[in-house]
């Protein structure tokens, strides 16, 4: 060992650089090609091995070291040992190492760190598949035996239960078909048993449903004696269905038994459907004491409404009436789950569950039940609520329309004490203001108010009954003595401000609707109030304003499109007025001045092919009026399509022939396009303006015979110059409205500006104009004002 040892000779003491050019030959790599050993252990079979993952030698490896003399010799441990990968006897071994992961000498050489391996390319395209194999053939046939499963389940619930079948049998032999196909390729072990299952169930079923039963049991045994299908004894509760079906009580009972024995406790619904099948079948049989014990035992686990009914009428059979009264009271404990308002609605729309429920809702046992629930009421320390709960009754009878029912209990109340009385006598006030018999509206509404002078709904009431009768000044003291005993009573705010408007106190009108706004922000009929009371104020812009806010609350409303495109065509501004026009239009599109407005909008503009379709509809909303037809001609002819105008023009002198304009147009058409209808047409004209001339002549002599008659009486008496003044005026309006049919010389023209009518219809309120209705509500002081503005003002 000492031959590597090199000692430094003792000139070289005081060299303090000395050794600085030396180096461990273990790392010098470029003398491996040269290496022998290193050489020789390559080749060996440990260099063909295929490479560890660890690609960075450790540094404990240890090799053959070459000096610097070339000579390569081995290292020893300390031990005396020859390391890992050294030469011995001249035999050269595999070295081992410990390599760090991801890491190579390459990677020390600056090349990319690719743990993955992504450098090396895609991956190999997938290997396609191939159909013909016998896999690929058993995963479609599967495929197709469940689509065929499906089918059959779909036709059954179709009602088509011949179909079903069909499909349940295909199923069948195909899955026959595929069991043996596994055999051949795979071990039986691998057979689909769920496949299989639920192949065979849906036969059964079908054949069940088909009333094949001798088919349906069979293939249920098969199920059943089949011990590798899990729970499939719960298949005999089907089989007992079909006996119990075949009239066979014995066998049905004893499969129901079987299956009540394989079914676990933990399944306790299951357990109880199947003792309450047995009790039925006891009963059909006759074996009523059996029967009482299924269903004793099922009113003790789970009580249901079927069984405590069924053990009734058991009780009734063997004649044991205490036994009867016990099982009754048993029956009627069963919660029903469902709200005691709900349960004489309808679920569904069953049609005999329909007629079972009305036939119900108003029985002698459902009498007792409300006479009852209010005799312990008032025979409580609550006797209070008695007299609420009858008006409730009352309001119940209101949403089921049951107007008379209402009435009659609200009358009872007549000889109550003052207070009930009055919130009795608003309630029907309220209910004959509707019906508009305002005689018994206002007996009512004085009964009210001499009960409870400080009633606002009372007073709110009799104010409408003055209202109706036209003395608007009376009414609004009954509102202001109202709103001084409420302040927040808002019905009679909305209505003294209606009739402020009625009186023209129109800015009285404005401030009580603000104030009411400010109370409703998105009261629909506040905002129209407001707008309207603007317009009449000759204010347009501020109308238009409220009008905005109104359609933003209901933005479907047709009058208040409307009205907005009155105005603005008012103010000129006629492509706005068109925009709402055509929204009024569309979401009521047979309104006859919205549609008149829009033909002659596109008439103004020279798009008369698109005033067409507005003037058909006017003539099939108004078939009777002639001028709707006699737009649409006017609007073909303007197109220049002649053809159609004369055909329109024939078709009108076919329903009106004595329309003296559709004969002048005739002629006219006839004349230019030179047909020889014209002289028919013409000879017909001639005829009918004669007969007008002596249908004039005659209503002059009339009216110059009437003048002289009415100048030998002038003076006699006043009411007569009032009924002339009234008649000319007739006279004038119908003029007026004769002068705005087409004429002569121009079919059409351009519509007055016809005001609509001041009320609002609300889509889900009442007509504006109309006095709010107070109804009696309960609240915390007893006292039963309504807090709703519209027709619906009964309590919630």
């Amino acid at each position: 060992m000492m031959q590597n040892v090199h000692l430094a000779p003792e000139s070289d003491e005081d060299d303090l650089y000395s050794g600085y050019n030396d180096y461990n030959p273990t790392y010098d790599t470029e003398e491996l090609e040269n290496d022998t050993g290193f050489q020789q252990a390559v080749r060996t079979s440990h260099g063909r091995r295929p490479p560890v993952t660890a690609k960075i030698p450790s540094t404990a490896v240890t090799r053959p070291i070459a000096t610097g003399y070339g000579s390569k010799t081995s290292l020893m441990s300390s031990m005396g040992r020859l390391m890992t990968g050294a030469l011995q006897d001249g035999i050269s071994r595999p070295m081992t190492a410990v390599r760090a992961a991801g890491f190579t000498k390459a990677a020390l050489r600056g090349s990319a760190f690719d743990p993955l391996g992504q450098s090396r390319g895609p991956a190999p395209p997938l290997e396609t598949k191939n159909e013909n194999s016998p896999e690929e053939k058993i995963r479609q046939l599967e495929k197709k035996i469940n689509e065929l499963v499906e089918e059959s389940c779909i036709a059954n619930s179709c009602g088509d239960l011949k179909l079903a079948l069909e499909k349940a049998k295909d199923a069948g032999r195909k899955e026959r078909v595929l069991v043996r196909q596994r055999e051949q390729v795979t071990t039986p072990e691998n057979i689909n048993l769920d496949l299989t299952y639920s192949v065979l169930f849906n036969l059964a079923s079908q054949y069940s449903a088909n009333e094949m039963y001798a088919e349906a049991l069979n293939t249920y045994q098969v199920i059943v004696k089949n011990k590798m299908f899990s729970n499939s004894g719960r298949l005999k509760v089907n089989m007992g269905n079909i006996y119990l079906k075949q009239r066979n009580y014995s066998k049905a009972i004893k499969f129901y038994r079987m299956a009540l024995d394989q079914i676990p406790s933990v399944h306790k619904e299951m357990r109880i459907k199947i003792m309450q099948n047995i009790g039925v079948t006891f009963i059909k049989t006759g074996q009523y004491s059996d029967a009482i014990n299924s269903f004793e035992h099922i009113m003790s686990m789970a009580p249901n409404l079927k069984a405590g009914f069924n053990l009734i009428l058991s009780y009734f059979a063997i004649g044991d009436q205490e036994k009867m009264k016990k099982a009754f009271q048993k029956l009627i404990a069963v919660p029903l789950e469902i709200d005691d308002d709900d349960k004489y609605i309808s679920p569904s729309d069953d049609p005999h569950t329909n007629l079972v429920i009305e036939a119900i809702k108003n029985d002698h046992l459902r009498q007792m039940e409300r006479e009852r629930c209010v005799e312990v009421v008032k025979a409580s320390q609550y006797v209070e609520l008695a007299n609420d709960l009858e008006i409730n009754k009352a309001i119940t009878y209101l949403r089921q329309k049951d107007f008379n029912q209402a009435v009659d209990t609200l009358k009872m109340f007549e000889k109550k004490d003052s207070r009930v009385k009055s919130a009795a006598a608003t309630n029907l006030s309220f209910l004959y203001y509707l019906e508009n018999e305002f005689a018994q509206a206002s007996s009512y509404a004085d009964l009210a108010v001499n009960s409870d002078r400080y009633n606002p709904s009372a007073l709110t009431n009799k104010g409408n009954t003055v209202f109706a009768n036209g003395d608007f000044e009376k009414a609004a003291e009954f509102y202001k003595e109202a709103l001084r005993n409420d302040s927040s009573c808002t019905e009679a705010l909305y209505n003294i401000g209606l009739t402020y408007k009625k009186l023209n106190r129109l800015d009285e009108a404005l401030e009580c609707f603000l104030k009411l706004h400010a109370i409703l922000r998105n009261s629909a009929q506040v905002l129209y109030q407001i707008a309207n009371i603007h317009e009449l104020m000759e204010d347009p812009n501020q109308a238009i304003e409220w009008l905005m806010q109104l359609i933003s609350v209901v933005p479907t409303d047709s009058k208040a499109l409307s009205k907005l495109g009155e105005l603005y065509d008012s103010e000129g501004d006629k492509s706005q007025a068109f925009q709402y026009y055509y929204e009024s239009y569309r979401y009521f599109p047979s309104n006859v001045e919205v549609i008149e407005w829009l033909g002659a909008y596109y008439i103004d503009t020279q798009f008369c092919e698109k005033a067409i379709q507005y003037f058909e509809r006017a003539s099939l909303i108004q078939p009777t009026q002639v001028k709707w037809q006699l737009m649409v001609a006017s609007c073909f002819r303007r197109s220049g399509n002649y053809q159609k105008a004369l055909d329109t023009y024939k078709n009108i002198h076919r329903k009106f022939p004595e329309n003296v304009d559709c004969l002048r147009f005739l002629v006219r058409l006839c004349t230019d396009i030179g047909l020889k209808e014209v002289q028919e047409y013409a000879t017909k004209l001639k005829r009918l303006e004669k007969m007008k001339e002596i249908r004039e002549q005659r209503i002059k002599s009339g009216r110059d015979g009437s003048g002289s008659s009415r100048g030998k009486r002038e003076g006699s008496a006043g009411s007569d110059s009032g009924q002339n003044s009234s008649a000319s005026s007739k006279g004038e309006r119908l003029s007026a409205k004769l002068r705005a049919l087409p004429g002569t010389n121009e079919p059409y023209e351009s519509s007055s500006n016809k005001k609509i009518d001041a009320s609002y219809v609300d889509p889900l309120g009442p007509q504006i104009e109309r006095p709010k209705t107070a109804a009696k509500k309960r609240t915390d002081e007893d006292d039963f004002a309504d807090e709703e503005l519209g027709d619906d003002l009964l309590p919630e």
